[in-house]
């Protein structure tokens, strides 16, 4: 009998998302248990996460797993079918740099939300020289449909939420830093990230999106 999989996350967040996807691509069936973030954490979210105590997480059988690029790599090694990382070595350690440069420097978009002033001046600058460098460098941006080519794969996941939440959150904080004209390739990709039917199919609601994060962000705001 197989093990069942579980995946604790909240709908909102592209770190959820990630996994989903992950899970998507390979046509795998999966329990979603969706937590009251930001407002309540369940005992089983502090029981399988107790160092960070946030999501998501993928329990598989009984073992947990966290940190949604970790939980990928766990569920790439666990069913190796339809690949999202290259086959060949030096291919695959450029896909692990990008996605490792995903998560260094994604939180600066994320800082632009949380920030207002000077400090927002200065993560709108870093958001902006992210997207420069990833226009430039990253891959086959502009020559293929993905970063890795023709096939969807680890990095597209790593830039998900450039693909879907940038938006929101421009829409939210009233600001306009990812133009087409000035980032052409990421563009493109954007439309073709978001028609990939396991992607399309799982990327929250963008209204609901922007209520949720409009009320998040006055709800920081009046806490600081």
């Amino acid at each position: 009998m197989a093990e069942v999989i579980k995946l604790h996350g909240a709908w909102p967040s592209p770190f959820s998302c990630r996994v989903i996807w992950a899970l998507k691509l390979k046509g795998i069936p999966y329990e979603n248990i969706e937590e009251d973030l930001p407002y309540r954490k369940s005992p089983e979210l502090l029981k399988y996460n107790p160092v960070h105590k946030k999501i998501p997480v993928l329990v598989h059988g009984e073992k947990p797993i966290c940190e949604s690029m970790i939980i990928i790599e766990y569920i790439e090694e666990t069913w190796p079918e339809t690949p999202l990382l290259p086959a060949d070595p030096y291919d695959r350690a450029i896909a692990r740099f990008w996605v490792k440069f995903a998560d260094d420097k994604g939180p600066s978009i994320w800082m632009v939300f949380r920030t207002t002033g000077e400090e927002q001046e200065k993560f709108k600058k870093e958001s902006l020289e992210m997207l420069k460098t990833i226009e430039e460098h990253a891959g086959t941006l502009g020559k293929k449909k993905f970063f890795g080519g023709d096939n969807i794969g680890v990095v597209d996941i790593a830039f998900g939420g450039i693909a879907h939440w940038f938006g929101v959150i421009e829409d939210v904080v009233g600001v306009k830093l990812f133009e087409a004209q000035v980032f052409p390739g990421l563009h493109a990709w954007t439309e073709n990230f978001k028609q990939v039917p396991a992607i399309k199919e799982s990327l929250p609601d963008r209204d609901k999106l922007v209520v949720f994060y409009k009320q998040m962000r006055e709800n920081l705001l009046a806490s600081s």
